[in-house]
């Protein structure tokens, strides 16, 4: 994928003087009293700007903030928090900007936190006229904010159809590389963890990594309706038995490879779904019409783990057991050391396998933590996200 980058324009002195538009993810959980509660997305942005700031650019931020109504402020939507945590980790003040849209006053060598952009009447549906209206405030516009690199919005998609230059940021392009290296030119074998709830909200990424991937290893609830393909009993697991015609087609088209889909040998149960159940482990021919499958059992996590450690890249999403509890954490956290010891280079994202990542310490041993849940699994899924698109156009002139 040819993009512009950020860096190379700064390597060439391109940048200084120049008015830069930079559309982070400063999408931030706040507690009820508006205090933010996790900064991982704002210290994420850091790089970028402060690699605007020592170029000698005029700086301008901008971000979405939860689900605001375009065109009504309201005070719990304002990015105030943002502007006053990213002056914290910059060493200055950040001024936050309201009705930014008609023209910002900012000088080289400031930075300037835009206030958040779905508050902009025609954002979402990228408004052509709003669009124009954001490209003629910036030089160059600089796209640093893959969680919404699947929406083709105005800060996203729009204002980069019309600046005068449009690039990838450093957070942008290591998504790029990272994707490319795990999905484009694999080091094989490649495995991917597919795991959650539902195979109706992964089944497209199932079907999209079966034409491609050495080894699909299903976890949680998607696995159980897998296991009903295999012609196992699940008791009462959460499973989608309406999906098992499906499951049994990913299993047919991965073996038509020569790979596979392993199905659990054991499995950790329990009769109701609580932390303090009595967990059990069984044979995955035993599960009784009154068990839950809460995780894998050690031998399938032992097999896996194998694997996992002799891959030479790995896909990682989502926990394969329920591992906030502790008596079904034990698959999870088995999963997560053999990616951690593994040689392979391996990609992790959605929200609760970086919950898994964090609760086991491994985020040095992964190569690359994505930091967009949705455009991660869209990317998964084999879709072009319209980001890439539009900055692939601009590059292509």
């Amino acid at each position: 994928m040819n993009i512009l980058r950020f860096e190379d324009l700064v390597a060439q002195g391109k940048v200084t003087g120049q008015r830069v538009f930079i559309r982070a993810d400063l999408n931030v959980p706040q507690d009820d009293a508006g205090r933010i509660t996790e900064d991982t997305r704002i210290r994420a942005s850091v790089p970028a700007i402060e690699l605007a700031l020592k170029a000698g650019a005029a700086v301008m931020v901008t971000s979405h903030l939860g689900r605001p109504t375009e065109g009504e402020f309201k005070s719990e939507d304002s990015l105030a928090p943002v502007a006053q945590r990213l002056g914290e980790l910059l060493g200055r003040e950040v001024k936050l900007v309201s009705n930014w849209v008609e023209g910002v006053t900012v000088a080289p060598g400031e930075v300037v936190l835009l206030e958040n952009c779905r508050l902009n009447k025609g954002e979402k549906k990228n408004n052509e006229e709003l669009a124009r209206k954001m490209a003629a405030l910036c030089d160059i516009f600089v796209h640093d904010a893959f969680g919404t690199a699947h929406r083709a919005e105005g800060t996203t998609y729009g204002i980069a159809q019309f600046a005068k230059v449009a690039c990838a940021g450093p957070l942008l392009a290591a998504e790029i590389d990272a994707i490319n290296k795990a999905l484009a030119n694999p080091k094989r074998p490649l495995l991917a963890i597919v795991a959650g709830s539902k195979v109706s909200t992964k089944l497209t990424i199932l079907q999209s990594l079966a034409k491609n991937v050495d080894g699909l290893i299903v976890g949680g609830g998607i696995a159980n309706t897998f296991m009903l393909a295999a012609g196992l009993k699940i008791g009462k697991s959460l499973a989608e038995p309406d999906l098992v015609g499906e499951a049994k087609a990913v299993i047919e088209a991965m073996k038509a490879r020569g790979a596979e889909v392993p199905i659990p040998e054991d499995v950790v149960v329990a009769k109701t779904f609580a932390a303090d159940a009595p967990a059990t482990v069984k044979a995955a021919t035993d599960v009784a019409d009154d068990d839950m499958i809460l995780d894998i059992g050690p031998k399938t996590a032992a097999k896996l783990a194998a694997q996992l450690k002799a891959a030479g890249t790995v896909v990682w999403n989502g926990p394969v057991g329920v591992f906030e509890f502790a008596a079904f954490e034990q698959g999870t956290k088995a999963i997560a050391q053999a990616i951690a010891e593994s040689d392979a280079f391996s990609i992790a994202g959605g929200g609760d396998t970086l919950a898994a990542i964090a609760k086991y310490g491994i985020e040095k041993d992964v190569g690359y933590i994505s930091t967009g849940g949705g455009a991660f699994l869209e990317v998964l899924e084999g879709k072009t996200l319209p980001a890439f698109e539009i900055l692939s156009k601009r590059a292509a002139g």
